[in-house]
């Protein structure tokens, strides 16, 4: 299922990317350029594509969450150091524990 999250999110990434590089930009200097030129099946062409922006936006955040739900979890292996396990053996002593001199 991992997997298939990741790749699913990765198409709906690509559409998006293209999605926005087909927009018409809609602020700036062109703004009252591109405002002029919006007749009829010019205009739902933009609502479409913002919307399909907007969901195309909420479907990889969805694909990116159950990705990282469906993560598969690995057991690390706890390596405990020299000085710890010394440090347990020498516990039940009553005497100051001093570790012993790394030997060269």
């Amino acid at each position: 299922m991992y997997k298939l999250f990741i790749i699913l999110g990765l198409i709906a990434a690509v559409l998006l990317i293209l999605i926005v590089l087909v927009q018409n930009p809609k602020g700036g200097f062109a703004a009252n350029f591109i405002n002029a030129n919006q007749f009829g099946g010019v205009a739902q062409t933009n609502k479409f594509l913002e919307r399909s922006t907007w969901t195309l936006a909420i479907v990889v955040l969805l694909f990116s969450i159950l990705a990282t739900l469906t993560m598969p979890r690995q057991t690390v292996k706890e390596d405990k150091s020299a000085v710890y396990e010394f440090l347990q053996e020498n516990a039940t002593n009553n005497t100051p524990v001093v570790p012993p001199a790394p030997q060269k």
